[in-house]
Order: C-alpha cells, then sequence, then structure tokens
C-alpha cells in the first residue's frame, strides 16, 4: 500500500468535437450523471454547489471552478466523511478535435487496489463522455 498520497495518473481521451463544445457540455454539471457515473445517477444544484445524493461513496457535494476560456474543468468532491477531493480537469483543443485530460490524485490512505479502481472509474466515465459528445445528440 502507498499511503503517502503523492502518486497520480493522468487520464486522457481524444474526442472528436472541438474543445469549445466538449468544454460547453462537460462543463455543465446537469451533465454530470449521463457520463460521469462515478457520482452516481443523478445530481442537484444546491446553492454555490452540487449535490450527489446516491454516489457510489454516498452524498458528495460538488464545487466546480468558475466558467473560463481556458479549459480548466477542476471540481472539489467533499465526501460523506467531510474530506475534499481535488480533481484537476483539462479540456485542451487537439487540432480539429480535443483533448480531456483527468488527474487522478492517490488520497493519503489509499491501497493500491482502490487506485486502480478510482483510475478505471475515471476512465470509464471519460470513454462515455466520448461517445456521448461523438454521437449524433449529446
Amino acid at each position: 500500500m502507498n499511503s503517502t498520497g503523492k502518486e497520480s495518473r493522468h487520464l486522457g481521451v481524444h474526442i472528436d468535437r472541438t474543445a469549445a463544445d466538449v468544454y460547453a457540455y462537460a462543463s455543465d454539471p446537469a451533465n454530470l450523471p449521463a457520463w460521469a457515473h462515478g457520482l452516481g445517477p443523478s445530481v442537484e444544484k444546491s446553492a454555490d454547489h452540487w449535490v450527489a445524493e446516491s454516489s457510489p461513496m454516498g452524498r458528495v457535494t460538488i464545487v466546480f471552478t468558475p466558467p473560463n476560456d481556458l479549459g480548466v474543468l477542476d471540481h472539489h468532491v467533499t465526501l460523506p466523511s467531510g474530506e475534499t477531493v481535488h480533481n484537476p480537469v483539462r479540456v485542451l483543443a487537439d487540432g480539429t478535435g480535443s483533448e480531456v485530460v483527468f488527474t487522478v490524485r492517490r488520497q493519503p490512505g489509499t491501497t493500491d487496489a482502490d487506485f486502480e479502481r478510482d483510475a478505471g472509474t475515471v476512465a470509464a466515465d471519460l470513454a462515455r463522455l466520448k461517445e456521448l459528445l461523438e454521437s449524433d445528440t449529446p
């Protein structure tokens, strides 16, 4: 077990849509249930944050970085324990398409198996985002 919390993994997916299109869709938290199954089947707006009542981790709150022109989709997820996890996410222009890069950071005390599971969940979420955005109707 690596308990230092000093390991990161950058997971990316190329999407055959412009960075502006990808950012517009992915930056709308109301779209999270369609592609980010790691946060659960539904989210609701509550004041300045979003709440996922039925996430696999239990009730979590999600706060996104303000809208920007840089493709930054960072968000903080506050777990039922009160711990807040910072998730760096970027939408990068790549020719006529784009790349979405999500940095998965190992949290202190996370086992190798749990870190692999977290990375697998993020990879599946990114694959779903790609599939949605490359279909005719995201």
